[in-house]
């Protein structure tokens, strides 16, 4: 992989149910370079075949448990070694899609939601700090990171449209922002705010209720990150927010490597 590369991740909250509304179309007439699915929610075989006919790498992590979570990547490269990383994704929902190619390592997450409960909240935690230290040894063995996909975190309060509404909310809590935080203390560099600055409005998940995406009022927790050693490769970071058919849209940099 060599040259200016365009990657872009999606949750797309049910690769069938997209793909039933013909809303993965546009990956076939834009072809970028490497795409990370989050939520995928199917097992390899449910995946239809002609979806992805123009990549020949495919890679997929799905959850032990039927129709949840769930990840893949899908590019024109193929991968020098891919990984699942378990230790990490201890309840096996398949959350995480590892590639390496040459010295980067590009990873596609699924990261958890606390909303559920204050134990699926310190899971959630658990999993940000494992990943962290994980991507910190790799950087220890001269390997650079990118890293995408949902976070399931705004960070600032530009990144949602009601942060004092949302401040007790699992998604924007301030032990949730923190890690954010350290992620950044850590040289990871949070691609869109590198490039856009402190743009408005600009966000990659709205709910279904209450028109929502009609009105913008979102959250950005879909993010790419870069290690600091990859500034000076990136051309640029984007949201397509005019892409549908789930309840996030896809986001996504553009390297040169």
């Amino acid at each position: 992989m060599t040259g200016s590369v365009e990657i872009i991740s999606w949750n797309v909250n049910g690769i069938r149910a997209v793909a039933n509304k013909n809303a993965l179309d546009w990956v076939n007439k834009r072809k970028p370079d490497l795409l990370f699915l989050q939520e995928i929610k199917a097992l390899p075989e449910q995946i239809p075949e002609e979806l992805f006919s123009d990549y020949s790498a495919l890679h997929v992590n799905s959850a032990e448990r039927k129709g949840y979570s769930g990840t893949m990547s899908i590019s024109h490269f193929a991968s020098d070694k891919s990984f699942t990383c378990k230790d990490i994704d201890t309840l096996n929902e398949g959350r995480i899609i590892e590639n390496h190619y040459g010295d980067i390592v590009f990873f596609g997450i699924y990261f958890p939601n606390g909303q559920k409960d204050e134990e699926r909240l310190a899971y959630k935690m658990k999993f940000y700090d494992d990943f962290l230290n994980y991507c910190d040894n790799l950087r220890n063995e001269g390997k650079s990171i990118v890293f995408c996909g949902d976070v399931n975190t705004a960070h600032r309060e530009i990144d949602l449209k009601n942060p004092k509404a949302n401040s007790k909310t699992s998604g924007f809590l301030p032990i949730e922002r923190a890690w954010i935080d350290k992620v950044i203390e850590h040289g990871y560099i949070d691609t869109f705010r590198y490039v856009h600055g402190d743009v408005e409005d600009a966000y990659s998940w709205w709910s279904y209720r209450s028109g929502a995406r009609a009105k913008n009022v979102g959250w950005r927790i879909d993010y790419f990150f870069i290690s600091d050693d990859l500034a000076e490769c990136l051309e640029d970071a984007f949201i397509l927010e005019d892409i549908m058919g789930s309840d996030h849209c896809p986001v996504g940099i553009r390297l040169s490597i």
